[in-house]
């Protein structure tokens, strides 16, 4: 059994930052994709970026590449991601999630395969204002 435990989430104005943590309790030599989501009201859940653990090979999915950034603390088997310049459009519950092996991405443009991941955080809140 995998419990992931997300913090981290807030209240920011529009072009502020976060960072949100994922506490994971997977075996760090084991391989995982593990991934962060987002599911606005209204909205479908989307994937924003993943990292696959056997190489430590990062992936962004949206608006959101080259102002988040995923990365993964082996020490304390904790998941992160950093987001600068938020928007409000980037308001929604975002949720860390893992699955065993590779991460599988489908579609063009490709976006996260939300069906193969497992295992899921409570979700944390990020509410950004204009």
């Amino acid at each position: 059994q995998v419990l992931l435990v997300e913090s981290g989430g807030g209240s920011v104005q529009a072009g502020g930052s976060l960072t949100l943590s994922c506490a994971a309790s997977i075996d760090p030599d084991s391989r995982y994709c593990l991934g962060w989501f987002r599911q606005a009201p209204g909205k479908e859940r989307e994937g924003v970026a993943a990292i696959y653990t056997g190489a430590s090979t990062t992936f962004y999915f949206g608006d959101v590449k080259g102002r988040f950034t995923i990365s993964r603390d082996n020490a304390k088997n904790t998941l992160y991601l950093q987001m600068n310049n938020l928007q409000p459009e980037d308001t929604a519950m975002y949720y860390c999630a893992a699955c065993g092996g590779m991460c599988v991405t489908e579609g063009a443009p490709p976006v996260l395969a939300t069906r193969h991941f497992g295992y899921w955080g409570q979700g944390t809140q990020v509410t950004v204002s204009s």
